[in-house]
């Protein structure tokens, strides 16, 4: 194999360390932080709405687009590539929230999206490495959401209660069952229920399947009352104060 092969393969694949793995977290975190703190400084109430709608919408057009030129100049198939995976559901309708701004919405979305984009943040499961539209694609839509979500706990200060995260839960079964009839329809594997992705991922350490999926189900609420957790200890935090 010539030195450039090798070079071309190297570029082109996203390993867990990486810099096409790391680099995108980084940015996003410093854009995450300067666009939260230019918010609260410099913006009006509306403005704040409209800068997170914008930025939502880029998030979502990210994914239009990306499947969008696949259908046209790529080899789509509807039992693989429809934007039906948890986290490119949410990046397609993330505007939806934005506009609407919800507070049922955000008690589901902010599990969802931290619990969610969690594993594919830590173990992308990307096709093709940078500079491709799969790889931009992939880190706009999972960082994208995790901004968005943050933007709302610290500009618009919404906070989830204790039973929030049993209402994600079950909103979270109800997405199951419909992946589940849309799999046997299309003999498909959205959400992974029929097998495991074939990148390395947290599902890896959960047993084959259907285990890995009953695994699955028995630790989403522990996840979820994880996430909740700093939540509740700030609110404790304020109470503690205010006495």
């Amino acid at each position: 194999m010539s030195y450039s092969l090798q070079l071309t393969i190297l570029q082109n694949s996203v390993t867990i360390g990486s810099l096409q793995h790391i680099l995108p977290i980084i940015f996003a975190f410093g854009f995450a932080v300067v666009f939260i703190k230019y918010a609260n400084g410099n913006l009006l109430e509306i403005q704040k709405q409209k800068a997170i709608h914008y930025f939502a919408w880029f998030v979502s057009l990210t994914v239009i687009g990306f499947h969008g030129y696949r259908m046209a100049f790529d080899n789509y198939n509807f039992k693989t590539d429809l934007p039906f995976y948890l986290c490119s559901l949410m990046a397609l309708l993330i505007p939806v929230f934005t506009h609407f701004r919800k507070y049922l919405m955000f008690e589901i979305l902010v599990f969802w999206i931290v619990g969610g984009t969690l594993q594919a943040v830590i173990t992308p499961d990307i096709t093709d490495g940078f500079p491709s539209f799969d790889y931009f694609r992939y880190w706009i839509a999972h960082l994208g959401l995790l901004v968005i979500i943050f933007y709302f706990v610290f500009v618009f200060k919404m906070k989830p209660k204790f039973k929030s995260v049993f209402k994600a839960f079950l909103a979270l079964q109800v997405y199951v069952l419909l992946m589940m009839a849309l799999n046997y329809f299309l003999d498909a594997n959205y959400f992974y229920l029929n097998q495991k992705p074939k990148s390395a991922s947290l599902l890896d350490y959960f047993g084959d399947w259907p285990y890995y999926i009953l695994v699955g189900q028995l630790i989403i609420i522990p996840l979820f009352l994880l996430i909740y957790l700093p939540f509740h200890l700030s609110n404790r935090g304020k109470e503690s104060l205010s006495k």
